[in-house]
């Protein structure tokens, strides 16, 4: 970053203290202008994710048992049905009963979470997220 704009801001001295200490759990490299710079930057990705029509990208973890019926099948269908979508997928093997997979995702809103939708509704997922991330615009 090599033009910095310095602005002030008002607070509350609670929510200050509270801030503060949020600061403090980020680490030793973090100060309120970096801290407050990062949530500048969720917010903007979080806003980018709301346009269906924006390109994003994402990464889908996924849990569930591989004893159900037809359950990787379904999967991999789904998967090779958006293959243009899916950059790549990793699948670990929890315990005799379990498995997770991590899919990364990319392209518009819209798709990403009409797959999203799709994979967590494969009866036998028990439990999945989709998490937002950017493709770089905000750096």
């Amino acid at each position: 970053m090599s033009d910095l704009q310095r602005f002030s801001v008002a607070m509350p001295e609670e929510l200050l203290i509270q801030f503060d200490n949020l600061v403090a759990r980020r680490g030793l490299a973090k100060n309120r202008s970096e801290v407050i710079r990062d949530l500048v930057r969720d917010a903007l990705v979080d806003e980018e994710w709301d346009d269906p029509d924006q390109e994003i990208v994402g990464t889908l973890t996924i849990v569930f048992t591989h004893h159900a019926p037809d359950l990787q099948d379904k999967l991999d269908h789904i998967q090779h049905e958006h293959h243009d979508k899916i950059i790549s997928a990793m699948h670990v093997h929890l315990d005799a009963h379990n498995c997770l997979e991590v899919i990364v995702l990319r392209g518009r809103s819209a798709d990403i979470r009409g797959i999203t939708e799709a994979i967590l509704g494969v009866k036998g997922v028990k439990h999945g997220r989709l998490t937002a991330t950017t493709t770089g615009r905000f750096m």
